[in-house]
């Protein structure tokens, strides 16, 4: 199993689902990562949220405007996704922290088909 997203001291269960969280510089850069990622069927849903992030960068404080991107995914996509994300990413160091979540039946359902290469439009 990969090391992608690992809980205590054993990688998350290879069936169940997995919030997965970056921030990006700006909502158009957010946006472009939540699509591309979705086109890919690496995520099943990416919630876009502004943000002020405070840290400590190469020895001085910072305070940066960003956008977080809550992302759903399952335990399979996990190194996809991270793989893809650092791809895409316009930092060099970007945040990566996953965990597994337990979801209620019909979202989870719904989450798993949607990761699947040939998952179908939702109905109207």
């Amino acid at each position: 199993m990969s090391a992608a997203c690992w809980i205590g001291l054993s990688v998350i269960e290879a069936s169940g689902l997995v919030l997965a969280l970056t921030t990006e510089a700006n909502a158009e850069r957010a946006q472009q990562l939540a699509e591309a990622l979705l086109e890919r069927h690496l995520v099943a849903c990416v919630s876009i949220h502004p943000v002020q992030s405070f840290y400590r960068w190469e020895g001085a404080l910072q305070a940066s405007h960003e956008v977080q991107l809550l992302m759903k995914t399952s335990a399979q996509h996990v190194a996809a996704l991270r793989s893809a994300v650092s791809e895409l990413h316009s930092y060099d160091t970007p945040e990566w922290l996953c965990w597994p979540v337990t979801a209620s039946p019909a979202y989870g359902a719904w989450a798993i088909a949607e990761l699947s290469s040939d998952a179908s439009p939702p109905a109207a």
